[in-house]
């Protein structure tokens, strides 16, 4: 199978927001690990708090992890700039689905983005909204994990 994310970016900080304001997209939905927080950290870079900032106005926006350690999930909502939602089963959509219900967005009124195409990408597909793949937050990240990232990203359809 050959997925293609709507944009395909360097990181977060690459993304055109205010194009997205345009095309009337109300949510952001974020993966948590190497999207916005570096994997299993538990804490936000400095820089990526103040980002959010400049967008938080502007759209509904969540995080949703298919992390399944409710601790955790727990600890990093304490300090994230908006809520997350754990144990989201990606690339199943149903959880972020009944998150966009929930909050009457349609799905073409929404973005997933995230670092995994057969997570976060294919779950924006599935779902119907538009997708974003980044890099990792991390660029110190360990061998085995870039080795995964780099076949992972085989899938994609340029």
């Amino acid at each position: 199978m050959f997925l293609k994310p709507d944009y395909n970016l360097k990181n977060i900080y690459e993304i055109n927001l205010n194009e997205f304001k345009t095309l009337g997209i109300k949510c952001l939905m974020f993966d948590l690990d190497s999207t916005v927080m570096i994997s299993k950290s538990g804490m936000f870079l400095p820089e990526t708090l103040e980002w959010f900032k400049s967008f938080e106005n502007d759209f509904e926006v969540v995080i949703v992890s298919n992390n399944k350690n409710s601790d955790y999930i727990i600890s990093a909502g304490n300090i994230a700039p908006c809520p997350i939602i754990g144990n989201a089963n990606k690339p199943n959509p149903k959880v972020m689905a009944e998150y966009l219900k929930s909050k009457n967005i349609s799905p073409r009124e929404a973005v997933i983005i995230g670092d995994r195409p057969l997570t976060d990408i294919l779950a924006g597909k599935l779902l119907g909204c538009k997708t974003i793949l980044v890099g990792s937050i991390n660029s110190n990240e360990n061998l085995p994990t870039k080795f995964v990232r780099a076949l992972e990203r085989v899938t994609i359809r340029k």
